[in-house]
């Protein structure tokens, strides 16, 4: 392995080039890493480190920055948080993998353990009794309500964003008679392809909701409001603000939104056994840890399981 002939900082605008060029990033997360990594060179400038080469990097110069972070405050003048100061430091361990993959000698990304956080993100999610009450609420004499109730069954059948659904076109839901399930390749967020699968149930109220369409609008959603020289495509404004409706008829918690049907869609895969890798790949997910929000909501029916089928506990 090499020794690195530039200073750590030198190397960001090719670490940057490699987010774009290897690893397919968007334009916005190459941002977001130049922006992460402006503090870590902040902070070399500041110890007088900023020549630093990555073969001279230190534990001591990580623990330096770790302590410049919890000292720093964010632009209402507060401390940063521990998930921000999280961030900040994933970017770091990112360089040094680009380090790693370039063979060029530096610490490894390993040795920057990220903070604990006190507690696990929230997860707010439905029971299938209560997804099933509420995808049954819209009146479906109605072409709204047709409509309506074709969006509550796609993002629960799919686990699609509500933005991503907003995108799609009629013309990628081609549904013949006889089909009981759908496929379809969608660019999600990050610019990231990813299949999405229908339900035959989804699909079923796709095509009385498409059969029942007089337009000609490209939109798969569409406002029966618009103007006949405007958009018909419906925004994802628009979308939280027809759940929340069918939300409120149903009795379910107000904190209820279209990411929520996502966050059921997701328990409802790991409470049926799918592995979490494969719930990731549903969700487009690209890194495993943005899942891993979704296991402790799981802990309860693997203690069951243990608890009942384990042979030492019979």
């Amino acid at each position: 392995m090499e020794k690195g002939h530039k200073s750590i900082l030198e190397y960001i605008p090719d670490f940057l080039d490699w987010l774009d060029v290897e690893k397919g990033l968007s334009s916005k997360t190459q941002e977001n890493y130049s922006r992460f990594l402006k503090k870590f060179s902040d902070c070399l400038e500041h110890s007088h480190w900023e020549n630093i080469r990555p073969n001279e990097l230190t534990p001591d110069h990580i623990w330096s920055y770790k302590v410049y972070l919890a000292r720093s405050v964010d632009r209402r003048g507060k401390p940063l948080k521990k998930s921000t100061q999280t961030y900040y430091l994933i970017a770091l361990r990112s360089l040094l993998n680009f380090f790693a993959h370039k063979n060029i000698q530096t610490l490894p990304a390993e040795k920057i353990e990220l903070p604990r956080l006190k507690k696990d993100k929230k997860v707010n999610f439905l029971q299938l009794d209560q997804v099933k009450k509420l995808l049954e609420t819209p009146d479906v004499r109605h072409p709204r309500g047709l409509r309506d109730r074709a969006i509550l069954e796609a993002l629960f059948s799919t686990g699609l964003r509500v933005g991503e659904l907003v995108q799609l076109n009629r013309e990628q839901i081609r549904i013949n008679n006889n089909e009981t399930e759908l496929e379809i390749s969608i660019i999600g967020k990050g610019n990231q392809p990813r299949t999405v699968y229908f339900s035959p149930r989804s699909l079923k109220w796709l095509k009385n909701y498409l059969d029942a369409r007089r337009d000609s609008d490209k939109s798969l959603f569409i406002n029966y409001r618009s103007r006949s020289d405007a958009s018909r495509r419906l925004t994802s404004r628009s979308i939280e603000q027809i759940l929340k409706k069918y939300v409120v008829q149903a009795g379910l918690p107000m904190i209820t939104t279209p990411h929520t049907l996502r966050h059921s869609f997701a328990t409802d895969l790991l409470n049926q056994g799918v592995g979490l890798r494969t719930v990731q790949e549903f969700l487009g997910h690209q890194n495993i840890a943005t899942t891993q929000i979704y296991t402790h909501v799981t802990n309860k029916t693997l203690k069951e399981v243990h608890s009942r089928s384990h042979s030492l506990n019979r």
